[in-house]
C-alpha cells in the first residue's frame, strides 16, 4: 500500500488494515534508545517517524480509519499527542482540544490528578473546550503505565464529553496501561506494540 491509499478497516476485528497485520512498516520507523532516561528503560522514540513524511502520512491515515463514527474533538495529550491530534482532527474533520500540563492554559481550565511513580501531577483543559456529550477522541504517541491517559479520559468525562476512543502509536503491553484504560471502559487502540518497556 503505498503511503497515498486509506487503510481499509476489517469489519470482523474493527483494526486497520495495514501494510502488515502488525504496521511493521511504521515500528521500523520507530527508533529505540537503551538506557534512556535512564538504565534498564528501552525510550522508544518516535521522532524518527515524524521525520518521514510518508511514515508520518500513513501513520495518521491508519489512526482515522480506526476511528469510530464521527468525531467532535481530538483530544491531544502535551506534548507528542499535540502533533497527532492537530493531523488527525484535520483528516476526520474535528476540532482539536489541549490536554496539558497545568498552568498552561491561559483560561479558566478544570484539572485531574494523577500518580507518578514517585509522587503526582496534574493535567488540565479549560473549561469550556467541550460540549455535553461531544464525541472526544483522545490520542498520544504512546502509552505504558497508562496513568496520564486515565487522568485524560477523568478530565473529558468531568467536562460531558463521551471518550469514544483512545489511540496511540505505540503500546509498550507489559507495563499495562491499555489494559487499564479498557478497564476504566474506553476503547483502545494502538498501531505497533514493543515488548519490554
Amino acid at each position: 500500500m503505498s503511503t497515498n491509499e486509506s487503510p481499509e478497516i476489517s469489519p470482523a476485528s474493527g483494526h486497520v488494515a495495514a501494510a502488515s497485520a502488525d504496521n511493521a512498516d511504521l515500528k521500523a520507523l520507530i527508533r529505540t534508545i537503551p538506557d534512556f532516561p535512564k538504565p534498564g528503560i528501552q525510550f522508544r522514540d518516535v521522532t524518527t517517524l515524524l521525520l518521514d513524511r510518508g511514515g508520518f502520512s500513513s501513520c495518521v491515515g491508519r489512526m482515522a480509519a480506526a476511528a469510530p463514527g464521527p468525531v467532535d474533538l481530538v483530544a491531544g495529550v502535551e506534548a507528542r499527542g499535540f502533533l497527532f491530534a492537530g493531523a488527525l482532527a484535520d483528516r476526520l474533520g474535528a476540532g482539536v482540544l489541549l490536554i496539558r500540563k497545568d498552568g498552561k492554559l491561559p483560561g479558566a481550565t478544570i484539572a485531574e490528578d494523577y500518580a507518578l511513580e514517585y509522587g503526582q501531577d496534574r493535567i488540565a483543559m479549560h473549561a469550556d473546550a467541550c460540549a455535553p456529550d461531544a464525541r472526544v477522541l483522545l490520542v498520544d504517541d504512546l502509552i505504558a503505565t497508562g496513568g496520564t491517559a486515565r487522568a485524560a479520559v477523568r478530565l473529558l468525562r468531568k467536562a460531558g464529553a463521551r471518550v469514544i476512543q483512545a489511540q496511540f502509536l505505540v503500546d509498550l503491553p507489559e507495563l499495562g496501561g491499555a489494559v487499564a484504560l479498557r478497564e476504566d471502559g474506553v476503547d483502545v487502540h494502538a498501531l505497533v506494540a514493543f515488548e519490554g518497556h
